[in-house]
């Protein structure tokens, strides 16, 4: 790999691997997909070799979009604070580089996954495209990139369940659905708090009027986080959720909901802060939920 003398010293080969697979999230992706696989399956028992082969799937293809979206986004992470050091960026790691590690990540990654059925690696590979390819150029586009974006950011529950059944279930699509509206206050949430240094390097994705901010984030928040109350019906009326699952589920939609209210009231980086955190929460405790009722 390719390092600077600079930020040879500050980073080692593994932490720049860790950055450019952005760890954290990735995990979060993983973690989803492995919950909706056990909430999909037929009994509680786990089969951790079948586990195993789903997290290091879901891994290298989430690691794999991540790689290809800092190489399409180099030169603009350069001029962001959030973004200025990771690996690409800096010339740590070398384009040659990045793109050998996002071919063989995304080859890992399907193969892996086609060891469920054909429709899990397909899935897994278009949602690696839409992210990369996609949602990528588009956040320098238009606003309609959160949208577009919310796909495959909804796709591990999708995989997880469609490994587990082995086709697009109810449940598949009821708990894709979730993780699709969850993303919008997550995202405008995000998006409120690092505005300024967006529109710095050129993107479009957070709603604008008059040159500024949308100042109706906290409204389509809201709107958002409400839709997440039928989904939540519907996967009791389906037979997936049970009382503890109904109602905890509620519970935390009627505070993510909330959330996106006060964020419209206030319009200030504290409430937008809370809503960014609560969504962090919200979603692998929904599922865990699903799962007690499992039990």
């Amino acid at each position: 790999m390719s390092y600077s003398k600079v930020n040879t010293a500050k980073y080692s080969i593994f932490q720049d691997l860790m950055m450019l697979f952005k760890f954290r999230l990735t995990i979060t992706v993983v973690f989803s997909a492995i919950l909706a696989y056990w909430i999909a399956l037929d009994s509680f028992a786990l089969d951790l070799s079948s586990v195993a082969i789903l997290g290091l799937g879901g891994f290298c293809i989430t690691a794999a979009a991540n790689t290809f979206n800092q190489l399409l986004e180099k030169d603009f992470d350069k001029l962001m604070k959030r973004t200025e050091n990771r690996p690409i960026a800096t010339g740590r790691i070398s384009n040659t580089w990045a793109i050998l590690i996002a071919g063989l990540t995304s080859v890992i990654g399907v193969a892996l996954l086609a060891s469920f059925n054909l429709s899990t690696a397909v899935f897994g590979f278009i949602s690696m495209v839409l992210y990369a390819f996609i949602y990528t150029p588009l956040k320098r586009i238009s606003s309609a990139a959160i949208p577009v974006g919310a796909i495959p950011g909804a796709m591990p529950v999708l995989i997880g369940c469609v490994a587990a059944q082995g086709t697009v279930t109810d449940l598949a699509i009821v708990l894709f659905s979730i993780q699709f509206f969850w993303q919008f206050p997550h995202f405008w949430a995000i998006g409120w708090l690092g505005y300024e240094d967006y529109k710095k390097a050129g993107f479009k994705f957070i709603p604008e009027r008059n040159g500024q901010r949308d100042s109706m984030l906290g409204v389509y928040s809201t709107f958002y986080a409400f839709m997440l109350f039928p989904m939540i019906v519907i996967l009791y009326l389906i037979g997936y959720a049970g009382v503890i699952s109904l109602i905890g589920m509620s519970v935390l939609t009627l505070g993510y909901t909330i959330m996106g209210y006060m964020l419209h009231l206030n319009d200030d980086r504290k409430s937008a802060l809370k809503l960014m955190f609560f969504s962090f929460f919200y979603l692998p405790l929904c599922l865990i939920l699903l799962l007690v009722d499992k039990v």
